[in-house]
Formats: structure tokens, C-alpha cells, sequence
């Protein structure tokens, strides 16, 4: 095992566990899901920030109104996470679909291969590992509702909700490979061993999160 890998499971774990202690706080009564929530998108903010100025004058003129309108999205992110935050459930299943989404899309793209879905922006992915995403994504989803002792005729809901989050997730992280993309570097930041920074490692929320704001609203 690579020592990239090593820290990239041994951050994964960290992140499960701070995830997890979260979800002990709002039992008891704590807003730190919202809390955890904000601080993340603030530092995927921040991130965003930096590169920009990291980056050339030429590269900005070139690619300004670009960097300019996806900071903008970061901040209607900051407004979503202060609403859906105050339901945490909803939050926590979205890191449910997402992680899964992530770990199949990775684990079966590499083991079937085929097709890239666009190598000029992402390298590796392919179109086998987004439809393998969609799939343990929204099977994950399922399992969790069935297991909490949701009616299994809710399922078709389920389905919908496991199916457009897992799509969105991968979409977000295309999109900010294209945003890596423009500015020349390979990640956003250095913060999360293994996984980059935080809009490296949240970039599954970028489309997902705005969406399930706006059916809150």
C-alpha cells in the first residue's frame, strides 16, 4: 500500500469519526452538524480565494468571469448549508450517498475501465464508474431508509432522491476538475492528507447541496 493511500484512508477514518461525533452532538441537543457544515464550505471559500490569487494575471484575465461566478456558487453553498444545517438527518444522508456514490464510482471504474467520460478534465473517470456511483449511491440509500423503517413503498421517492444526488455529486466533482483545470493546479489545497483540501474532498455537494436547499425552501 502506497503511503498516499495509507493517508488518504487514515484521513477518511478522521473524517468518519468527526462526522460521527456530530451526529452524538445534535442527539444531545448541539447545532454541530450546521456548524461543521458552515466551517466546511467557509474553508471551500477560502480555498477558492487563495488559488485565485495563486494564480497568473494572464490566467485571470483569461479565466476571471469563471473563477468569479464559481466563488459566487460557493457562497449560495454558505446559504444552503445555513438551511438545510438546521436538519441534520438530511445532511448526514447526504455524506451517506455521496461517500457510497464516490467509493463505487472509483472502486468499479478501475475494475471495468472503458470509456473516459471527459479525459480532457478528468483523467480517470470513466462512464462504467459514474453509472457504478449512481448505483451503490442510491442502493446505500435505500438500505439506510429500510433499515431506519421506512415503508418499502416509499422506495420509488427513494430512488429519485439516491439517484439525483449521486449524479450531482459526480457532476460537482467534474466541475470542479474543470476549475482545477483552468487555473493549472492538481488540487485546491493540502489540508486533508491523501484527499487534498476541502473542496477536493466536498466538491460532491457543489450541485447536490443547492438542490436539496431549494426544495426546503
Amino acid at each position: 500500500m502506497s503511503k498516499n493511500t495509507t493517508l488518504r484512508i487514515l484521513a477518511g477514518a478522521i473524517m468518519a469519526l468527526v462526522a460521527g461525533g456530530a451526529a452524538v452532538m445534535e442527539y444531545f441537543g448541539f447545532p454541530a452538524v450546521r456548524i461543521l457544515g458552515i466551517i466546511i464550505v467557509l474553508m471551500m471559500i477560502v480555498e477558492m480565494i487563495l488559488c485565485m490569487k495563486k494564480t497568473s494575471q494572464d490566467c485571470r484575465k483569461k479565466n476571471g468571469l469563471v473563477f468569479c461566478l464559481f466563488l459566487g456558487w460557493l457562497f449560495l453553498m454558505l446559504g444552503a448549508i445555513n438551511t438545510v444545517g438546521t436538519r441534520p438527518q438530511i445532511v448526514l444522508q447526504l455524506l451517506l450517498i455521496i461517500c457510497a456514490a464516490d467509493i463505487g464510482a472509483w472502486l468499479f471504474g478501475r475494475m471495468l475501465g472503458g470509456d473516459k467520460m471527459w479525459e480532457r478534465i478528468s483523467a480517470h473517470k470513466t462512464w462504467s464508474g459514474q453509472i457504478a456511483g449512481i448505483i451503490c449511491g442510491t442502493l446505500v440509500y435505500i438500505a439506510y431508509g429500510l433499515l431506519r423503517g421506512i415503508p418499502f413503498t416509499d422506495a420509488v421517492g427513494m430512488i429519485w432522491v439516491g439517484i439525483s444526488v449521486a449524479l450531482l455529486s459526480q457532476y460537482g466533482d467534474l466541475t470542479a476538475s474543470w476549475i482545477k483545470r483552468k487555473m493549472g493546479i492538481k488540487d485546491f489545497g493540502n489540508i486533508l492528507p491523501g484527499h487534498g483540501g476541502m473542496l477536493d474532498r466536498f466538491d460532491g455537494w457543489i450541485y447536490a447541496l443547492p438542490l436539496v436547499w431549494l426544495t426546503m425552501i
